[in-house]
């Protein structure tokens, strides 16, 4: 894809991953709309350029929010990023609320929006849908079994995606980061790869109309993976 003179919407775009493709795509010339829910981050957004949209994506009324806002903007580039952890312990007892917002902000939320803004991407030339995933979305981590669980249901959706639209002008784009250096993962100990240059591989995809970005650390994930899915799960559980 061409990005100068595109326009993009990226959810969870005034934070960590977000923010930096926000930043990496204005770069190459595409007005961006950022869409969050913490009214300071939102400030600090439209104050560097970005218009902004406020929605809080894990409820229905969010996403009604964000549609109502498009209506009538052409759109070539929807981004799927907007997404959170859910403690899920069963030594303790568990949130099942905070599961639930988990479960709508990460899988079902992104599930909506393709679905909703679909014509509208089918009336531009060149359109892309981008979902990120994450290298749980391939083995899960024991610690994490909801936020896996819904990385694998959008990595599942994303590749089915992609097969009901081939031949048309939309692409489906699934990008699988590893720990990236954000608020989201400041208690993780394990190395963390810049959220920069995590950005700036995602850029490199979407311009070389890729299906699939396995990011950094993921790609050696996806190649023990592909000699035996057994011992990445291995892996994964104890990571």
């Amino acid at each position: 894809m061409k990005l100068a003179g595109k326009s993009a919407i990226v959810t969870g775009g005034t934070d960590g991953i977000g923010k930096a493709l926000g930043l990496a795509l204005r770069e190459r010339g595409v007005q961006v709309i950022v869409v969050g829910r913490d009214k300071g981050r939102l400030a600090l957004a439209a104050a560097e350029g970005f218009d902004t949209l406020a929605a809080d994506l894990a409820s229905a009324q969010g996403v009604d929010a964000v549609v109502r806002a498009l209506d009538g903007k052409a759109i070539d580039l929807l981004v799927n990023n907007a997404g959170a952890g859910a403690s899920y312990d069963v030594s303790a007892p568990v949130d099942l609320a905070q599961v639930d917002r988990c479960i709508f902000l990460n899988l079902v939320a992104p599930i909506h929006l393709s679905t909703r803004l679909l014509p509208m991407l089918r009336a531009r030339p060149q359109a892309m849908i981008v979902n990120i995933t994450s290298g749980l979305a391939v083995a899960p981590r024991a610690g994490s079994p909801v936020y896996c669980a819904t990385k694998a249901g959008l990595r599942s959706f994303t590749m089915a995606l992609r097969a009901q639209l081939a031949g048309s002008s939309v692409r489906v784009l699934e990008v699988l980061p590893p720990v990236v250096e954000t608020r989201m993962t400041a208690a993780n100990s394990h190395r963390k790869m810049p959220v920069g240059e995590c950005a700036r591989q995602i850029v490199r995809a979407i311009e070389q109309d890729r299906d699939e970005a396995n990011v950094g650390a993921t790609r050696l994930l996806r190649l023990v993976y592909s000699v035996s899915p057994a011992l990445a799960r291995q892996i994964m559980l104890r990571y």
